[in-house]
């Protein structure tokens, strides 16, 4: 028998849907899930048909993590595993000019939390939920949940979040801010699809350099982020979205950012 695909690909209406398929393991990553995704998210960023990225899961789960199995008796470190394979993910999904929604479709638990968390827009079905497992194998938070957590809920709960490993639900999961909606588990997909096209149908060159501008944001004074906003405005404003968004403006109808004039 033919091996199913671990990272599922299909695009509608300029978005680029990548579903994680290793459903009978709850998705948790293996190397080749891992590299997969990132090889993906590459190739939907070069690809101009795309404008929207969506990372989610097969069946029941998002993703449990780190398959363990996948790495147990292995002669690699844990710093030489995270280098080769997650921390890359996480920065080409920071680094990609498209808006990338991650839709979390049951347990995102341990590096699996840090993939949910690090979406442009984060959206959960109602049977979702965050777990920072780490703690339970006496391990530290990693793929990007000591940087995206605290920026969202503070330090002190992220601390308690990650010390405890307590399991944040999709209600709670809200009301922290860890995602932006919430749908039911039997209108999710078509929820999300309908959001990831209603962001496709926006300025992709703007937003693009509205994501450039807030990952630069998050760590800079407040004076390097006025002259990144000056220098990202300029490309903005030479673009010819800025020129269609003002004579729709102009002419009192919808603007038409998906294909130029």
């Amino acid at each position: 028998m033919t091996a199913q695909p671990v990272i599922l690909a299909q695009t509608r209406a300029g978005v680029r849907t990548l579903t994680l398929n290793r459903p009978d393991r709850l998705n948790a990553a293996n190397d080749t899930l891992l590299l997969t995704l990132t090889e993906e998210l590459k190739i939907a960023g070069a690809d101009p048909a795309v404008r929207v990225v969506v990372i989610t899961g097969a069946g029941r789960g998002f993703c449990a993590g780190q398959d363990l199995g996948d790495v147990s008796g292995r002669d690699m470190t844990f710093t030489e595993h995270l280098r080769a394979t997650y921390n890359p993910l996480i920065r080409t999904i920071r680094g990609l000019s498209k808006p990338v929604i991650t839709a979390v479709n049951g347990v995102a638990a341990g590096a699996g939390a840090s993939l949910a968390l690090s979406g442009d827009i984060r959206l959960w079905a109602g049977s979702a939920s965050l777990i920072e497992v780490f703690s339970n194998i006496a391990l530290v938070p990693d793929s990007g949940s000591t940087w995206f957590l605290p920026r969202l809920v503070g330090p002190h709960r992220a601390f308690e979040l990650m010390a405890l490993a307590g399991r944040v639900g999709a209600e709670d999961g809200l009301r922290l801010g860890l995602c932006e909606h919430v749908y039911p588990d039997e209108t999710f997909a078509d929820e999300v699809q309908a959001y990831a096209e209603r962001l496709a149908a926006r300025p992709a060159n703007a937003l693009g350099l509205t994501k450039q501008a807030l990952n630069f944001a998050v760590t800079s004074t407040l004076e390097e982020a006025l002259d990144r906003e000056a220098e990202l405005q300029q490309l903005a404003g030479d673009h010819w979205e800025h020129e269609e968004g003002v004579r729709a403006f102009k002419e009192k109808r919808a603007p038409d950012f998906v294909r130029e004039g």
